[in-house]
Parts: structure tokens; C-alpha cells; sequence
């Protein structure tokens, strides 16, 4: 038995954030109804999109019903105001006040349900002077602090090639609604929950914070000899700061002077001298290939490895041991797609429910259906585009 089985979440976000949550919640078994506008979720056409889906789209969105209502028109209204009303939890990603003016806000739904769970997820949060602003991942990267500590080796701030901040918001928000659910089975309270992708960015860097409080604002060196070093056929990534890694470096290396000079006789000295180290070390890694330095390192016990692109990894050895990817069928796909095993979490099922995901508005019959509409009258509202 899943968690949340019985548990009914209307999901009215859309991007990556909001969506990521309720797959989560949908994974421990929810029912999810994801309601989308006509033209589907604009999280659907993030990147390259492939017919009704875009990547990101496929990975957060699995195990949900989707029903795509036109909330302008007044059938199409009525029906998320019953969904929202019926649910245990409400999500939505809209900007402050935009559920209010239909009916869909927190107030509007514990008026009739007062047992509901109510998430919000915003850029900023719902009060403070950015409140409106729209936002992205990468806005919140930069505004959060997040790019002045990736910089690259002329010193110029860089965002992350991925969509980092969304995750990590969605997770924040799913381990903010599984309480909220406990607490209610406790106390037979509902909630309203208040996430902001600034405010997980900030949450997630609370030791970089710290850091630069007592620090100062030039990023730390966590120790040294640290990095990724290129070799002959590509790159790894070393971390030999400790003493005996060090030791074993140096010897590996054919430097093992360095062992006795007071320049490196402990790590917050070797932190120091960071430069000499590292200008003499990258020319000596470009004269073996990767896995040589590998097998030397794993042979010395030194913490490295291979920078893998996403094709080494599907191929290597303890990916394929753990079963920590899953190769899952998806409608309108000629081949399997990668999805990764979700910690903490069942196993993903290749052909079940909870590895489907929905087109826009594939389940809007069905949903239809169980709050009491008869054919007629769904295809009444399809031809009147309240509904697709």
C-alpha cells in the first residue's frame, strides 16, 4: 500500500515546480487530476517539444489524469471549482490573486471544504514588493545568489544548464504537503502553504549563506587538491585534501617532495598554496586517459571519479546493478525514454499507471463522468470549447 492512496490532489500548476510536487505525491499513490488550459500546460513545451510533450514535461508529469478545462468560460469554471472543491489537496502556480478572481483561491475552497491542504507556488512568495513579478529558474538563479558562486575562469557568473530551482521547489513543496497531511489526520485541520522558488533557492543554500557571512563573499575552497582535471581522452574529478589521499597523489605523481614541504603539510595549508598545486598537477593528469587515472586513484583509495555524459551513465555498470534507471514506454514514442528510480520510493513499473503520462485532456471524459456528467452533456461542452 502507497501513503497517499485515497488522498485526491486537484493540480492546477503548471511548469516544472508545482507539477514535480504532485508527481511525487502521485507516485506514493494520489489520485492526481491535473487540470491544463486547452492549449495544454505551457510546462509541455519547455526545450524541444516531441507532439504533446517536451522533456521536462515527461518527467514530472507521470501518473496523473489530465482534464483540459477553458476556465473563461463558465462550464469550464463550474467544473475546477467542483474538483477543487472535492479535493484533499489544491496546488497551483498562478501569480497572487489570479485563483481569487475565479473562485479558486484558499478562502473560496475552505469555504466548502475546510479540511483542504492549499500549496501555492510562486517566484517570490505571496506578500513583498516582488509578489508579481514573473520569474523562471533562471532568474531565481541569479537573483538568489547562485550564479556568484559558479563562475567561470574569467570570473563571469553562470547559471546551471538545468532546471535546477524548479526541482528542487517541487520537492520542498511535496515535503511541506506529506506533513500538512499528518497533521491533519491528527487534528482534522486543512492549511494553506505558501512556496516560492526564491525562497527553496535560499533554503538549499543555507550553508553558503553561512559561509559567506563569516567568510566573506569570494567562494571558500573546501580543500585541496579538489576539482576536475582533464586527462588525455577526457575528465575526471578528483578530491585527494586529505592527508593519506594527499600522500598518495603525491606519489602516484611522482612528487613526493611535497610530502615533507611546509607548503602543503596540512589541508588549510594546501588551501592556501591551492595555485601551486593545481598549475603543477593539470599538465601531469593529460599524460594517461581516464580510466588509467581511475584505476591508479581507486587502487590508492583516492574519492574520483569519470565525468560521465548521460550515455556513460545508462551504461555503467552500477546504474545497471541497482536498477536506478527505468526504460518506460510512452504513447507517441518510437523508443523507450530514461527515467530515473525516484529515492525512497516504490520502483517504477514499466506499463503501469503511475509510468503513463497523460496528453492534455486525456482523462476529461472520464473525470466528467465520475462527478456526474452523461455523454450529452460532455459532448455539449466540447462543442461549445469549454472542455477539450
Amino acid at each position: 500500500m502507497r501513503a497517499f492512496e485515497g488522498i485526491r490532489v486537484f493540480d492546477a500548476t503548471q511548469g516544472v515546480a508545482g507539477p514535480h510536487c504532485a508527481m511525487l505525491l502521485a507516485q506514493h499513490g494520489a489520485e492526481i487530476i491535473k487540470m491544463e488550459p486547452l492549449a495544454g500546460d505551457w510546462g509541455r513545451s519547455i526545450g524541444k517539444k516531441h507532439g504533446e510533450h517536451c522533456a521536462y514535461g515527461l518527467a514530472v508529469n507521470r501518473g496523473k489524469r489530465s482534464i483540459a478545462l477553458d476556465l473563461k468560460h463558465p462550464d469550464g469554471l463550474a467544473i475546477a471549482q467542483t474538483l477543487a472543491a472535492d479535493a484533499d489537496v489544491v496546488l497551483e502556480s498562478f501569480r497572487p490573486g489570479v485563483m481569487g478572481r475565479f473562485g479558486l483561491d484558499y478562502e473560496s475552497i475552505r469555504a466548502k471544504n475546510p479540511k483542504v491542504i492549499y500549496l501555492s507556488v510562486t517566484g517570490y512568495g505571496q506578500q513583498g514588493p516582488y509578489r508579481n513579478r514573473p520569474v523562471t529558474d533562471s532568474v531565481i538563479q541569479a537573483y538568489s545568489g547562485w550564479m556568484s558562486i559558479n563562475r567561470d575562469k574569467d570570473g563571469l557568473p553562470q547559471r546551471i544548464s538545468i532546471i535546477a530551482i524548479d526541482v528542487m521547489t517541487g520537492l520542498y513543496a511535496f515535503q511541506a504537503v506529506a506533513p500538512a497531511l499528518f497533521l491533519r489526520e491528527r487534528t482534522g485541520e486543512g492549511q494553506y502553504l505558501d512556496i516560492s522558488l526564491a525562497g527553496s533557492a535560499a533554503a538549499f543554500q543555507a550553508g553558503k549563506m553561512i559561509e559567506y557571512r563569516l567568510e566573506g563573499a569570494e567562494p571558500a575552497v573546501l580543500g585541496a587538491p579538489v576539482g576536475t582535471f582533464q586527462t588525455k581522452d577526457g575528465f575526471i574529478n578528483m578530491n585527494a585534501r586529505r592527508d593519506p589521499h594527499f600522500a598518495a597523489l603525491c606519489n602516484m605523481l611522482g612528487l613526493e617532495e611535497w610530502k615533507s614541504d611546509p607548503r602543503f603539510a596540512d589541508q588549510q595549508k594546501r588551501i592556501e598554496n591551492e595555485a601551486v598545486l593545481m598549475e603543477t598537477i593539470r599538465p601531469r593528469m593529460l599524460d594517461k586517459t581516464s580510466a588509467e587515472w581511475l584505476a591508479l586513484l581507486e587502487k590508492a583509495d583516492i574519492l574520483a571519479a569519470k565525468v560521465n555524459d548521460f550515455g556513460d551513465l545508462f551504461d555503467d555498470p552500477q546504474v545497471k546493478a541497482v536498477d536506478q534507471v527505468v526504460w518506460l514506454e510512452q504513447n507517441g514514442f518510437g523508443q523507450t525514454l530514461p527515467v530515473p528510480q525516484i529515492p525512497g520510493q516504490p520502483k517504477i513499473e514499466p506499463g503501469s499507471f503511475l509510468a503513463h503520462v497523460p496528453e492534455p485532456g486525456e482523462q476529461t471524459d472520464e473525470i466528467l463522468a465520475e462527478i456526474g456528467f452523461d455523454s450529452a452533456r460532455i459532448a455539449a461542452l466540447r462543442a461549445d470549447k469549454a472542455i477539450r
